[in-house]
């Protein structure tokens, strides 16, 4: 009996391409693949490819050009690309690499299955992209790495025109889903042992305007609040321009709706801002940071900044920094501005040489570190629910802790102790209650015992899926290992200007 196919799906990006490529997996299961073992080269391997960052279509020919030769030894495997890169480049992609199998685009991903099997049939490439939406990602099987929390897409596409960003070209015009879809989802994944859903779009707050509403997305947190077990509600990202205080009172007034904020500054100079068609400025930004603290004092709000931009001064700069000194970010992702082919900001003038782009970034980074810690260090003493993850700790073996989330989001790490607090080894998707004792610029320490271990249905489902008899799973020794794509916990260096979604 011949054996099944393997594959393997690299992604490269923002959140939405982590959560197409759950979909992408979903699909090949449902269609007979099953995963690769580990160190092992697939019979399919596909990549989900971004535009936005720098030389990434360098990175994936050179990702592509290192899988020639296993492609040459077993003529049997397929190679795929799809993503934003794919839906630029479309049919450039195969005369550059004419070993590749497959080329699909942002808006067909739910093609892929019929498009390998033709390309194994025809026994040439097949190409396939389409310049509007086929099916709506959600609609489609996933395979979600998580058991605990995940992705949920209220739209995609984007109606704004950032001069830096080539991604609404890519990814066309806001289509939002409607609310009773979107909310059906989530009861399903709280059914399946989901504790915290992620309410996705590129720009979340616009959601409901395709349909007339302009009040949805508030109403949508709302209902969220109303599904029985579901603990966590985050959304990413908001607009700053769209940004508005129905928002900050469903926020504040839905339990379950957690008090962290991802909210995209990219320049505090209103000069700069312009240029970029950002369509706001930073009095606004400062009073939408200002209304959220005053509604929900405890929150932690993180952004996206980018330096360098084209014609940016120093007197730009400095406005930067200004708002982020009275902003008080827990986090910022930082990107040093680089020219991206395709987008208005390529051909501007005044392109900042790259010592002082440099330069710049290091100031902005020592600044947010330093808020960052001062920040960190008020919750020494604090007592977190922290929702116990996987592969959130890249350290954790070798100083035996556990890592998790607290609500706003912050990455802690906590000893779990000998039996866990008592009732045994926490899982990922439990909930474990510890107190504070240490704080980093970019992670939070628990070294004390753990106050309490509240067991989930979260916990019960990422136990069933490593397929081991009730007690054993979570003892020393079991690998709490996923990779965190899309959540990283510090402002690592970021090396290309994208949409709101994009690290």
């Amino acid at each position: 009996m011949e054996s099944a196919r393997t594959y393997e799906v690299r992604t490269y990006g923002c959140q939405m391409n982590v959560h197409d490529s759950e979909r992408l997996s979903g699909l090949l299961e449902e269609a007979g693949y099953v995963p690769a073992a580990a160190g092992e080269t697939a019979d399919v391997v596909v990549f989900n490819t971004c535009a936005v960052r720098e030389n990434a279509d360098n990175r994936l020919y050179g990702n592509l050009g290192h899988l020639r030769p296993a492609k040459a030894g077993n003529p049997g495997m397929q190679i795929a690309v799809g993503g934003c890169l794919a839906q630029k480049d479309q049919g450039e992609i195969v005369r550059r690499a004419p070993w590749v199998d497959v080329v699909f685009g942002t808006h067909n991903i739910g093609s892929l299955p019929v498009l390998l099997e033709r390309a194994r049939i025809a026994r040439e490439a097949q190409v396939e992209i389409k310049e509007s939406l086929e099916t709506f990602p959600s609609t489609l099987p996933t395979k979600r790495e998580s058991a605990y929390a995940a992705w949920v897409s209220i739209s995609v596409g984007c109606n704004n025109t950032c001069t830096f960003c080539i991604v609404p070209s890519l990814r066309g015009k806001e289509k939002d889903r409607r609310p009773g879809d979107i909310l059906n989802e989530v009861r399903t994944l709280v059914d399946q042992g989901v504790l915290e859903i992620t309410l996705l779009g590129q720009n979340v707050n616009t959601y409901g305007v395709e349909f007339g509403d302009r009040l949805a997305f508030g109403k949508l947190l709302r209902a969220c609040g109303e599904i029985d077990g579901l603990e966590r509600v985050r959304f990413t990202s908001p607009h700053p321009a769209a940004f508005t205080d129905d928002v900050i009172a469903a926020m504040a007034e839905t339990p379950n709706v957690m008090h962290q904020l991802h909210m995209p500054l990219q320049s505090g100079s209103d000069r700069v801002l312009k240029a970029m068609r950002r369509s706001y400025r930073a009095e606004r930004y400062l009073g939408i940071i200002e209304r959220v603290r005053a509604a929900m004092p405890d929150a932690a709000i993180s952004t996206d900044i980018i330096v360098g931009f084209p014609g940016e001064t120093e007197e730009d700069f400095q406005g930067t920094l200004d708002v982020v000194r009275e902003s008080r970010f827990a986090n910022a992702f930082t990107f040093q501005y680089s020219i991206r082919p395709g987008t208005p900001a390529a051909t501007m003038d005044g392109q900042i040489p790259k010592e002082v782009v440099q330069e710049r970034y290091e100031r902005l980074v020592a600044l947010q570190n330093d808020i960052s810690w001062e920040e960190n260090k008020k919750q020494v003493g604090r007592v977190l629910e922290v929702l116990v993850a996987e592969g959130e700790g890249r350290k954790d073996e070798a100083t035996h802790r556990l890592s998790g989330r607290a609500p706003d989001n912050r990455l802690v790490h906590f000893s779990p102790g000998p039996e866990g607090g008592g009732d045994g080894q926490p899982r990922p998707g439990d909930m474990v209650t510890v107190e504070v004792t240490y704080a980093a610029p970019h992670h939070l320490v628990a070294d004390g015992p753990v106050l309490k271990l509240r067991r989930t249905r979260a916990g019960d489902a990422w136990q069933a899926r490593q397929g081991a008899p009730a007690g054993e799973a979570g003892k020393p020794g079991v690998m709490l290992g996923m990779p965190s794509i899309g959540r990283p916990a510090a402002p690592a260096r970021q090396e290309a200007p994208g949409c709101s979604t994009c690290p």
